[in-house]
């Protein structure tokens, strides 16, 4: 039925059909009423019907919230060959790395009225700004495993964060002690991912002590490929010379993505914190390259 809504003729539902079950993937639910469904089943078996059309224009709203790893990321992979074939994909969401990932323009749309609009970075960096200038924003420490311990076991087709530690020449750990443009700072990631995966990307992000982001970093952006043993096993360290942050409190949450850089198969929250100070009377987040004349 819902398939003919979407303008199937019923030869053409009969045709996708172990496709759609394929790639919906809950079981012999498939065959009990659909009233009897949880969300998350109800919504890949939605995705699966609606994606099996081939549609000109995809309307998603935060269903990429709901599903296991293995799922989003089978989500994220369709999506995105159907934006590559030139169809027209209108996300909405409140995850802004997604916004960012998956669409060229955007939207922000508050109270019904319309706020700003105009590239996806720009959008979702104002709409971030507007957050932090709210207060209340920053989220709270995901659980963190000690050294040598993995957070969750490894589901299939997924991956996971095991380990994050920032170093400087003096100390290491989760919490740091920084002298802004003197200490050099090094993250280390270890990953565990389905080895049957191509190679992961890893990213961090800085955040200020009200939530904002005030710098990020990744391997997929930097065009760096990192390297996996055959049980999916790797890490990978950044090495930040002579950081420019200025004093105050930071705190760096740690991400494990596809190959691609779309998709987060794991992210650990405000996992790193690094206490800065400073010489000096300058103001702001960060020092800038700079030279005097006279």
């Amino acid at each position: 039925m819902n398939g003919a809504i979407l303008g199937l003729k019923h030869h053409e539902v009969e045709e996708r059909l172990d496709e759609i079950l394929a790639f919906a993937d809950i079981g012999e639910f498939v065959h009990q009423p659909v009233k009897t469904y949880s969300s998350g089943m109800f919504v890949r078996l939605a995705f699966a019907v609606a994606t099996s059309v081939e549609p000109d224009i995809l309307v998603i709203d935060e269903a990429l919230a709901v599903g296991d790893g293995a799922f989003a990321r089978k989500s994220f992979d369709r999506i995105m060959r159907l934006k590559d074939s030139g169809k027209t994909i209108l996300f909405c969401s409140h995850s802004m790395y997604q916004v960012e990932a998956l669409c060229s323009r955007a939207i922000w749309i508050d109270k019904g009225k319309l706020r700003l609009q105009g590239s996806a970075a720009e959008v979702t960096s104002a709409y971030n700004a507007s957050l932090a200038s709210g207060g209340g924003f920053a989220s709270q420490a995901a659980s963190y495993a000690p050294p040598g311990q993995m957070r969750t076991a490894v589901p299939e087709g997924t991956g996971r964060i095991v380990r994050a530690v920032a170093r400087t020449e003096y100390e290491e750990g989760r919490q740091v002690h920084v002298h802004s443009s003197e200490t050099d700072v090094a993250i280390t990631i270890e990953f565990a991912i389905d080895p049957s995966l191509p190679v992961p990307g890893v990213a961090v992000g800085f955040s200020d002590a009200t939530g904002l982001t005030v710098a990020s970093a990744g391997s997929v952006n930097d065009g760096v490929t990192l390297r996996m043993d055959s049980d999916g096993r790797g890490q990978a360290t950044l090495l930040f010379r002579r950081l420019p942050l200025l004093k105050g409190r930071y705190s760096v949450t740690c991400f494990l993505t596809t190959e691609d850089g779309v998709h987060p198969y794991d992210q650990v929250e405000q996992c790193l914190q690094l206490e800065v100070t400073q010489h000096g009377l300058e103001q702001g987040v960060v020092t800038l390259p700079h030279e005097w004349q006279a």
